[in-house]
């Protein structure tokens, strides 16, 4: 890949950073939170697509933004107030300037007549906006009055580069910046400008002197330069404190000023005379200081390979503990002791290496709020879209899986969920409905929640649309839970008319596969008439896991360990039998139904006794408990998590699989589905057994 190709590359991943920006501050000011921060945000996200677009020649998306950048510039300066009406049209062409970009990244032809509305919009808010008098940008400017008494004379020498022209910067829009903070007196320096058949029509020879009499900071004045950060060379000083500098204009102040390309600026130049400026005598060195970077970009592919070598660690690690453990070498030996250091090492190699995947959900969430608006549009809904928690990290590989479950949730809330504002008025609620995005850490995983305020499940409709489906018999007794589950089957729907949006019965199915391919799960709670809440727990990584290692019968297991609340040793008197097949145990005046997992996953066909098995009380879906059975537990460990789906097949009951320290394949159980299995009497241990047994054959 060529350079141009790779600064292509890099220039639309930025873009994708301040789009999310742009998206975030927009929701902001929309909300009320119009600081200058989160104004000044919004523009700067604008303002640096256009600059790298005009690099890449990206005309359209140029022309886009410019028009863009102008409206924001008007409510930036406050000649333009952020109205509804206003914020409704900076949304849409956030929206457009996304799909620009996307459309340019994939080199894709773009409906111009959707740009060019937008561009009108836009221009019609500019002429609303109240222009307020100032003198034009000329040789000389000179505004605001001089008796401040606390004011400072500021001299600031301004020598453009010509990527600084390249990225459709504008010299006079920063001098109207400074001109907001005091008395300003610009002059232009033409000395370098050649003969007209000289000229390179992509250079920069201009540089500009300016005298700022304010009482602001130097901070303050860098940061209306901060858009031309390195494509400008930029000195500011206060002349009471300078010295006298004898040193060429093209070193100015410590810099290299950059001519342009093929001009002999030794024939152009006109006789230097010494020139006071205000820089300190410690920092006329000549040098510059390079900035610390605070972040790289790494592919991808890097870091995956990466981590599949510090699983092979782990794993090779784990055999080379379980080879000592059998040499029979004692525990206080120099080996031993080398080993245990070796784990701890590795460890911290994968936690590291792990949290270089790990990023916050922010990506994912700053996409909703177009969702949203679009969604809201097409059911004449009002909506209102809350978010929290988008700085909780989760692996990236999650991240990405999570988008397309989330805007089924988000589409079925506002479609299904929400009622119209004429109905919520008439029910005493506020006409616009809310729809909440929540995510944060819990027991070692990530919970996701998308809640909404409106009219809740319809039970007695939801089963009587599964019965005409022919989904559920017409006399199954249901509980409210499983009623509310009904619309995770497939082909359920009870849209009466198929739409955009729904209709089709492909919705919330896919949602529960897509939760349970990541190894979560998904829950709901429902009020009628207040609203309903689903709840999807995913593992935080797709490629370690902690877990406990446990025996059942004569098979290793991992348990995950984000679903155990303890371990127990049931005792004769707290276990008791409600038929043949399901036990319960008496725990803190509770009772928690059992699960042999031998018997469930069809490795022995005799009940194991309680009193002499362990028991793990785990948390399930919804908030359930059960106390799962085992012969005996080795220990907690970390394991790198194989895909079953993708090296054998799904076999019920398991999620994934390990390689263990003797090199044998151990699974990983699914402790939701073993216990929904062992309630509804579904385990069919012989068909477990076989896909077992089929597995490790292979």
């Amino acid at each position: 890949m060529d350079s141009m190709a790779t600064i292509r590359r890099t220039f639309f991943q930025e873009c994708e950073e301040q789009l999310g920006e742009l998206e975030t501050g927009l929701i902001k000011m929309e909300s009320g939170t119009q600081s200058v921060d989160t104004v000044n945000a919004v523009f700067r996200a604008v303002h640096s697509i256009k600059g790298g677009a005009g690099i890449f020649g990206l005309d359209g998306l140029v022309k886009f933004a410019h028009a863009f950048e102008t409206t924001l510039d008007d409510v930036r300066c406050a000649r333009l107030l952020p109205t509804s009406t206003v914020m409704a049209t900076l949304l849409r062409a956030a929206d457009v300037l996304a799909d620009v970009v996307r459309a340019a990244r994939e080199d894709l032809p773009f409906d111009d007549n959707k740009t060019n509305i937008l561009i009108s919009a836009l221009s019609k808010l500019d002429q609303n906006a109240v222009i307020h008098e100032t003198s034009p940008p000329s040789e000389s400017i000179t505004e605001h009055s001089s008796t401040d008494t606390g004011s400072k004379n500021w001299l600031i020498n301004f020598y453009p580069r010509r990527e600084l022209y390249a990225k459709a910067n504008e010299t006079a829009l920063l001098f109207r910046e400074l001109n907001r903070l005091g008395v300003v007196n610009v002059t232009i320096d033409t000395s370098r400008l050649p003969e007209l058949s000289q000229i390179d029509v992509d250079g920069a020879y201009l540089s500009w002197t300016i005298n700022l009499l304010s009482d602001c900071t130097e901070s303050v004045i860098r940061d209306v330069f901060e858009f031309v950060d390195g494509d400008c060379v930029l000195d500011i000083a206060n002349p009471t404190e300078a010295i006298v500098v004898d040193e060429p204009p093209e070193f100015y102040g410590g810099f290299e000023f950059f001519a342009p390309m093929g001009v002999d600026v030794s024939d152009t130049a006109q006789p230097v005379e010494k020139i006071e400026v205000s820089v300190k005598p410690e920092n006329i060195t000549g040098k510059v200081e390079a900035s610390a970077t605070s972040s790289i970009r790494v592919d991808l592919e890097r870091v995956d390979r990466m981590i599949d070598l510090v699983g092979e660690l782990v794993i090779n690690e784990a055999m080379l503990s379980q080879r000592i453990l059998e040499a029979g070498i004692v525990r206080a030996s120099g080996v031993a002791v080398a080993l245990e250091e070796l784990e701890h090492l590795t460890r911290e190699i994968q936690d590291s290496v792990m949290a270089i995947r790990a990023q916050p959900v922010r990506s994912v969430f700053q996409r909703m709020p177009r969702l949203v608006r679009e969604v809201a549009t097409q059911t004449g809904k009002l909506v209102r879209l809350l978010t929290e928690g988008e700085g909780t990290e989760v692996d990236k590989t999650v991240i990405e899986r999570i988008a397309d479950p989330l805007t089924h949730m988000i589409r079925n809330a506002i479609d299904h969920g929400l009622e119209s504002p004429e109905i919520r008025l008439a029910a005493g609620k506020p006409a616009e409905g809310v729809v909440r995005l929540a995510a944060l850490h819990r027991s070692g995983r990530i919970v996701v929640e998308v809640a909404d305020d409106g009219a809740g499940i319809n039970r007695s409709r939801v089963k009587a649309k599964a019965e005409e489906n022919g989904l559920i018999s017409i006399d199954a007794a249901l509980t409210d839970d499983e009623i509310d589950n009904l619309i995770f089957l497939p082909g359920f729907s009870t849209a009466s008319a198929v739409t955009d949006i729904s209709g089709r019965g492909v919705g919330m199915d896919v949602v529960r596969r897509s939760v349970q391919a990541l190894g979560g799960r998904i829950s709901i709670s429902s009020r009628p008439g207040k609203g309903s809440t689903f709840t999807m727990s995913l593992p935080l990584t797709l490629a370690v896991l902690d877990g406990m290692v446990v025996n059942a019968a004569t098979h290793s297991l991992i348990v995950p360990l984000g679903a155990i609340l303890e371990t127990l040793q049931p005792r004769a008197q707290d276990v008791h039998p409600l038929d043949n097949k399901v036990r319960v145990l008496s725990l803190r005046g509770g009772y928690v139904p059992m699960v042999d997992v031998a018997m469930a996953l069809g490795y022995r066909s005799e009940a194991i006794e309680p009193t002499k098995s362990v028991a793990l009380l785990v948390e399930c879906e919804g908030g359930s408990q059960a106390v799962l059975l085992f012969d005996t537990i080795q220990g907690q460990r970390q394991v790198v998590i194989k895909s079953l789906e993708a090296n054998y097949r799904a076999v019920p009951g398991i999620a994934a699989a390990t390689v263990m320290g003797d090199g044998r394949v151990a699974l990983i159980l699914d402790v939701d589905a073993i216990v929904a299995a062992s309630r509804t009497d579904q385990s069919r241990p012989e068909t477990i057994r076989a896909d077992i047994t089929l597995m490790e054959a292979s």
